[in-house]
Parts: C-alpha cells; structure tokens; sequence
C-alpha cells in the first residue's frame, strides 16, 4: 500500500492545476480519497467539527451493512433457478457461483452508468467526486428483479442519477432516494418486465451452470399470489412458511427478501451510528398497526388485508425499505420527533399502499419515496412547533 501511496503521489502534479491530465483531476481525487484517508483539514477559520471518519467511510460501513443481504441474494437466485430447473440436490458453492454471475452485470452496469455520469459532471463543474454513489450502485441491482434487462437497469440508473440528483446539485441535494427512484421508473416504465410472474427467479443458466426452467414453471411472489386470491384460506397456504419467508427463502428482489440478514445489517448500522433507530423502530410500530387494522377488518376485496401483521413484516421488501431506504439521512426527517412522524407514516403506507392497492402488491418502496417528499414539511412543523411552544413560554415567563 506504501508503494500505491507513493506511486499516486508521483503522478500527481500531472493532474494538478497546470498538468497535462488536469482535466481529470476530479478522476484523481476521487480515486486517491477512495484508496487512502485525505490528510487535509478545514483551513477557514470558526467552528468545525473534526473527525476521523469521512463520507466515503460512511458509505463503504453501509455496503458492509449490505453484504449478508448481497450474500444471501447471491444464494436465493441459485436456489429459486434450482427449484425452477426441478433439482433433488443444491451444491451450496455451485449455487454461490450462479448467483454471483447472474447479478455481477448487473452490479457493473449500475456502477457504470452511475458513477459515469458523476465523474463527468464533476469534471464540467470542476468538482470532487461525490461518494454517495457507492451505496446506491449496490442498492439499485439488489432491489430489482433478477431477469431484469441490462439494458433497462442502465436507463433507470441514468434517469435517477441525472434528474433526481445532479440536477438537485449531487449528493446531499437529492430530496427523493435515487436507488428507489431508479426501481419506481422501471416498474412504472417497464410494467411488463417488471411484475410478471417469472422475473423474479433466473430461468435460464449462466456461463453453462444451471439447468432450464420445468414447463409451465411459476415464480410469482408471495405477495403476488395474495394480490389475485379469492379466500382466506388460500392466503393462509401462501403465508404458511413463514420460516422459510422469514429467512428469504422465497422468490422476490435480489437482495431484499431475507428479513433475517435484513436485521443482521440494521445491526451494523445501529452499532456503528450511521442509521437512525428512532426512524426503524417507529416504522415498525407504524406498519404493525396498519397491519393489524387492516387484518381486524378483512375483505375478499383486499385479500392481502387477511395477512397477519406480522405476515406483513417478513414478506415483500418492508424490512429492507425501513433500515436500508427510509433512515437515508439525506431524504429522511431530521428532526428528533420529525423522525418518529416520519418514520410511523412510511411503516404504516406501506401496509395501506400494500393491502388496498392490488395494481401495487409490495408498497414499501413507494411509501418511503413518498414520505421523501413531505419530509421536509415534517422537519418544518416540528421546528414550527418547537418556535410557538418556546415563545409561549417566554411570554408566559413575561408576566410573570
């Protein structure tokens, strides 16, 4: 590593204002930064708070959060294919192997695509590379469907990036999380390719590893297959695994079906403080109680309202929406008690979008995208609020 330091210091007065590379130098930071801590501090004078960790820390300890979920993704896509393909026998790395080719492009085009379109806007702007694309690259893959085409993820991924964040002026500007921006456009897009029953498990096999799908196969969702029943019966077979669902063993995204890795991440996220337990915690109670009201009130109608609540947590993406979607400091509330009310209200629509909206079947990643928006106007009221409650006493004081 010494030997790489010395090397990029070598090179860097090529880059520097007045080298012959200096029109990269955007490229040049952002790899330097990346590889080795910066050893600048702030030089304007007044307040500054100082610390060791820096934002591309702070996304690399968010990947890290990501990885049991990646890793089981990986497995769960083998392990759909196989079921799929009618297998007796489930050889764990042959399957790890499958799972990693089938995302790895997937994984490459959404990071080039993305942080493509960062380096060359921080090149015209004359900018540092920004670091928020390091989570959203990996986030944008894993919340979509296996089978979904290259071709489509590269023309979400552009959309989001450009008119959600750089037209806001890059990371930290962006009021809406890119990563679900990207997966609303091509559900909204894409409809087709995005909710039919078999895009969701891999059929085909990859690089000669795998067999193909049985005739007639099937890969709907669970939360597909409630959305079109008839009895509560019928939802009581399809939920009826809970253990299975509960680890992930169940058609779905790539990585968002383990709520058992899920919990593992919220973990690492808590113990490191890059995630806001007021916003996980209160997004729980939130759809817990909707689950519950919805499922006190049942409906041939609404058959997903004949889920339990806690049916409603481990199913879908709810539990990767509420630790890995909704505590994005840069969209959620900030707030102490803008976070309760923020993060209360996404748990609690993505039960109503769920349940009373059969066109939708999963609602988490909706309802966090639309709580990006009133997000603000929660932070605004409480500091409102907080203003008028401090007058009062202030005046209070005065006549006294």
């Amino acid at each position: 590593m010494k030997g790489l330091k010395k090397q990029l210091e070598r090179i860097r007065p090529h880059f520097q204002p007045g080298g012959k590379l200096s029109a990269l130098h955007s490229v040049y930071d952002g790899m330097e930064t990346f590889l080795f801590t910066p050893n600048e501090t702030a030089a304007e004078k007044g307040a500054h708070i100082r610390d060791a960790n820096d934002s591309k820390r702070t996304m690399i300890i968010v990947v890290m959060a990501l990885m049991p979920c990646f890793l089981f993704g990986m497995y769960n896509t083998a392990y759909q294919h196989w079921l799929a393909a009618g297998a007796s026998e489930f050889p764990f790395w042959t399957m790890m192997l499958y799972g990693f080719l089938a995302v790895l492009p997937r994984v490459i085009v959404s990071y080039l695509v993305g942080l493509g379109i960062e380096f060359v806007v921080a090149q015209w702007r004359k900018e540092e590379i920004q670091e928020g694309f390091l989570v959203t690259g990996i986030l944008i893959p894993m919340i979509c469907p296996i089978e979904t085409p290259l071709w489509m993820i590269a023309v979400a991924t552009a959309f989001a990036v450009i008119f959600v964040k750089e037209v806001f002026g890059g990371t930290g500007y962006n009021i809406l999380n890119v990563a679900l921006v990207t997966r609303a456009f091509l559900f909204f897009a894409y409809p087709k390719q995005m909710s039919g029953d078999n895009v969701f498990v891999a059929t085909d096999p990859v690089c000669g590893i795998g067999g193909a799908a049985a005739d007639g196969f099937t890969g709907a969702t669970p939360l597909g297959e409630i959305a079109t029943a008839t009895s509560s019966e019928q939802v009581g077979r399809i939920t009826a695994d809970w253990w299975n669902a509960f680890i992930g063993l169940i058609p779905g995204s790539f990585g968002e079906t383990s709520t058992l890795c899920v919990l593992i991440g919220a973990a690492i996220l808590l113990f490191s403080g890059m995630a806001s337990w007021k916003i996980m915690l209160s997004a729980l109670i939130g759809g817990l109680s909707m689950g519950a009201v919805a499922h006190a009130f049942p409906s041939a109608t609404f058959p997903a309202s004949y889920m339990s609540a806690f049916d409603q947590l481990i199913y879908g993406g709810f539990a990767f929406a509420i630790v890995f979607m909704a505590t994005d400091p840069v969209t959620a509330a900030r707030t102490e008690t803008g976070k309760w009310i923020y993060g209360f209200l996404v748990g609690a629509m993505a039960i109503v979008i769920r349940v009373y909206n059969s066109g939708y079947p999963e609602g988490a990643m909706l309802a966090v995208l639309l709580m990006n928006v009133f997000a603000p106007l929660i932070d605004y009221c409480v500091v409102q609020s907080n203003v008028k409650r401090r007058l009062n006493r202030v005046k209070t004081s005065a006549r006294s």
